[in-house]
């Protein structure tokens, strides 16, 4: 059975930091590229950051909007991946629950997009 389970978030001031934590796991994700998404109040879903496996170096990819302030890195084990995003110089505008998931699409079960529960992160003074 396919999970995604995100954890971390809470609430932040603005500039400072957190940590998010997924666990992936029921599927071959450890040869997926994976992704964390974030999808702010009333906004679509928007891609955050991206790492390839690690066959293919597991190289990070970032969005403009948070380059240079998020980290996104990953660990293989068997049957299961941990994806990790530290998060720093946080803004409101990051304010957002996160996802984490595969890369280019979701990943999809019985024909739909499957999503964990996410993580809610609120950046506020």
């Amino acid at each position: 059975q396919v999970q995604f389970v995100e954890s971390g978030g809470g609430v932040v001031q603005p500039g400072g930091s957190l940590s998010l934590s997924c666990l992936a796991s029921g599927h071959n994700f450890g040869i997926y590229h994976m992704a964390w998404y974030r999808q702010a109040l009333g906004k679509q879903r928007e891609l955050v950051a991206t790492i390839t496996p690690p066959g293919l170096g597991s190289v990070p990819d970032y969005a403009d909007s948070v380059k240079g302030r998020f980290t996104i890195s990953r660990v293989n084990a068997v049957n299961t991946v941990t994806l990790y995003l530290q998060m720093g110089s946080l803004k409101p505008e990051d304010t957002a629950v996160y996802y984490c998931n595969a890369d280019p699409r979701p990943f999809r079960v019985d024909g739909n997009d499957y999503w964990g529960q996410g993580t809610q992160v609120t950046v506020s003074s």
